[in-house]
Order: C-alpha cells, then sequence, then structure tokens
C-alpha cells in the first residue's frame, strides 16, 4: 500500500540518522504505533503522515490529538514488552517522533517530540 511504501522510506530515513528499527506496525485495542526505532537510549515512537497537494492541512497537522491518544495509549501498552525486548530492566527514556511527506515533491521532514 501506499502507506506502507512511506513508512520503508520513513524507516530508511532514520537508519541513514543511526536510529535502529525495533518493531513496526505495532496494533493494539489502543490504536497502532507505525513503527517504534532506538536512538541512542530513547525508544522512539514513530508516526508517519503522508499528504499531497491536494490536502488542506499538513501532514504534521493530521496528527491530531485524538490520534495522538491513541498513540500514547498503544505506546503504553508495547512498552513493557519492548524494554522487556531490548533486555532492559526498566523503561528506557521516549519520545513521539513523527516522519511527515508533504506536497508535491513528498518532502522529508523529522519532527523530535512531535507531541508528548
Amino acid at each position: 500500500s501506499q502507506g506502507q511504501i512511506f513508512e520503508q522510506q520513513a524507516i530508511r530515513f532514520l537508519q541513514s540518522k543511526g536510529l535502529k528499527l525495533i518493531a513496526k506496525n505495532l496494533r493494539c485495542k489502543a490504536g497502532e504505533i507505525d513503527c517504534v526505532m532506538l536512538d541512542k537510549k530513547h525508544l522512539v515512537f514513530i508516526e508517519v503522515r503522508q499528504r499531497s497537494q491536494q490536502h488542506l492541512s499538513s501532514a504534521s497537522a493530521s496528527i491530531t490529538k485524538e490520534k495522538q491518544r491513541k498513540i500514547k495509549l498503544a505506546a503504553n501498552y508495547f512498552l513493557p514488552k519492548l524494554y522487556r525486548h531490548l533486555g532492559l530492566t526498566s523503561t528506557p527514556a521516549c519520545r513521539f517522533d513523527a516522519i511527515t511527506f508533504d506536497g508535491q515533491e513528498q518532502k522529508v521532514q523529522w519532527l523530535i517530540n512531535a507531541f508528548y
């Protein structure tokens, strides 16, 4: 799907910046997480958004408060499994980033700490 193509591009982009892929397309009742990556000691939950020119709002504007709430619920759900999977004994520092692709040229933007 179109979404998966952009997710792959986002993952490759972040890997080029030194992040390591931990998991992708995590789904639970609360919501879903496009991908989880490790940035040094930070566990990063990443939302990938793409908007073409026809849309009036930007890709980042499409991450609504409700969407953020669902991502945070899903992150809380998966967090214990993720840090155990990484062999950590306690919860690592976490953050929520967004990778957006906007407009005709689909320029990639990395929003660190996109929301809290």
